[in-house]
């Protein structure tokens, strides 16, 4: 009896002193990590034009030895991964021949777990952008020629000064439909200088010194001071003549980082999650057909007359898992339409919940509208992930590694916890553990939808 109530005690002891034991073997291992790294000599890299082939101990050497570097985290296995790396191969020698220099870099996120983890990689293949040392997601296009145009954007000057008529539709030919373009006309680079260089990831900035009536025409404007704002993309311009106040001047390029109709998708969601506006949300079958196209025009009028709200319009064949959220099937009445405040409610107009019969569509969006500033709503809950539930949608690698840490910590204490109690349950082996982690990253499907083009 004083055996087993020993044997009791000591397996109490392990469980008391686990956590402590844990916190030291991180603490050692991140010491003797350190001990490695310092004790190494800092490589040096040659920006030749070639894809530097990173590994884990030169990573941040790397990262700090470049004013702009592009990572590529990447896995062997991954189809799309090889399909991406002839395309850097290409882009490489081009924007290593810039005036202000990119290098692109890959590594072996796959093999390499702390950095994974350090950076979120979430799926492969990832890129990030590294600017000074810090990162940001590259979510641009990943073909060569589209690559570099895309990236050109972040060594560009704060402000262009364009001189010419021809230089204005080159400027505007370069910068390509990825950003949104603002010129000034009449205007002095000072004004929109301080908004350059905050907006610098997000658009392009110039000041056209000197054009002709043509252009005026072209551009749709008539008088100046202008500002234009472009979206090459969706062949949409809008102009503003003042006043050029901070605030006022501010207000007009926010609202144009996006079209004034925006077609959802997942890398919308994400630029509209830094605009705080309500989103009239509009619900069709198939975002491509005729009629999706011409209510798509009736939308962008009623965005004109509104710019306090956002836009936007999704088909049930483009993305039917987005749209059940919202209580929207193949069998509903189509087109809806309703305001979505970007998290986990979203209200519609009674008597408006769908946009149907031979009424003139604007008509109905107008009275709408009309309901909806009058507070003739019912408000409902979506039945989904919210706003940033989509945008996160995707169990992560990092998400996996903790999940099967957790488990093979969790499953070592109650093992523990049987021994003391009937001093005969095996502990598990690190083979076990193993078995653990090799089923759960065998079952675990990579969706890299979000980041391929």
């Amino acid at each position: 009896m004083m055996a087993n109530r020993r044997h009791a005690n000591s397996h109490l002891l392990v469980l008391r002193l686990l956590p402590w034991l844990l916190l030291i073997f991180a603490i050692s291992s991140s010491w003797n990590f350190a001990r490695v790294s310092s004790a190494s000599e800092t490589p040096r890299f040659a920006s030749d034009g070639q894809v530097i082939e990173l590994v884990e101990s030169d990573f941040e050497s790397a990262i700090s030895s470049f004013d702009f570097i592009l990572v590529d985290f990447y896995a062997p296995w991954c189809g799309h991964c090889k399909k991406l790396s002839p395309e850097l191969d290409v882009a490489a020698p081009i924007l290593a021949g810039l005036n202000e220099p990119i290098v692109i870099a890959k590594i072996n996120a796959d093999k390499y777990r702390k950095l994974t983890d350090k950076y979120d990689i979430d799926g492969f293949p990832t890129l990030k952008l590294f600017m000074h040392g810090v990162p940001i997601d590259y979510n641009g296009p990943r073909k060569a020629d589209l690559l570099v145009r895309y990236l050109r954007k972040f060594v560009a000057p704060d402000v262009s000064i364009i001189e010419s008529d021809s230089a204005i539709h080159q400027f505007i030919e370069s910068a390509g439909k990825q950003f949104p373009i603002f010129i000034g006309f009449g205007l002095n680079e000072s004004v929109v200088v301080e908004f350059a260089r905050k907006y610098k990831k997000k658009a392009w900035f110039s000041v056209a010194k000197d054009f002709s009536e043509e252009v005026m025409i072209t551009y749709d404007f008539d008088k100046v001071p202008a500002l234009v704002a472009l979206h090459s993309k969706y062949n949409e311009q809008s102009v503003f003549y003042g006043p050029f106040d901070g605030e006022f001047l501010e207000d007009f390029i926010k609202q144009n980082q996006l079209p004034l109709v925006v077609p959802i998708n997942f890398e919308t969601l994400k630029q509209l999650n830094d605009d705080k506006r309500k989103i009239v949300l509009t619900i069709v079958e198939d975002e491509m057909d005729q009629n999706s196209l011409a209510l798509a025009k009736t939308l962008r009028a009623a965005a004109n007359a509104n710019h306090d709200l956002v836009f936007g319009y999704v088909g049930v064949k483009q993305w039917e898992e987005f749209v059940e959220t919202f209580n929207v099937n193949k069998g509903s009445e189509l087109p809806k339409i309703m305001v979505w405040d970007g998290t986990d409610e979203y209200q519609i107009v009674e008597g408006f919940e769908s946009l149907n019969g031979d009424d003139n569509k604007g008509s109905q969006i107008s009275r709408f509208l009309e309901g909806y500033r009058e507070g003739r709503t019912i408000t409902k809950r979506v039945s989904g992930p919210s706003f940033m539930g989509f945008i996160n949608s995707l169990i992560g690698i990092r998400t996996v590694y903790l999940i099967v840490f957790v488990v093979a910590v969790l499953m070592l204490i109650q093992s523990f916890a049987k021994q003391g109690e009937e001093g005969s349950q095996p502990v598990p082996t690190v083979a076990d553990v193993e078995d653990t982690d090799s089923s759960i990253s065998e079952s675990e499907t990579y969706q890299p939808g979000d980041k391929e083009d």
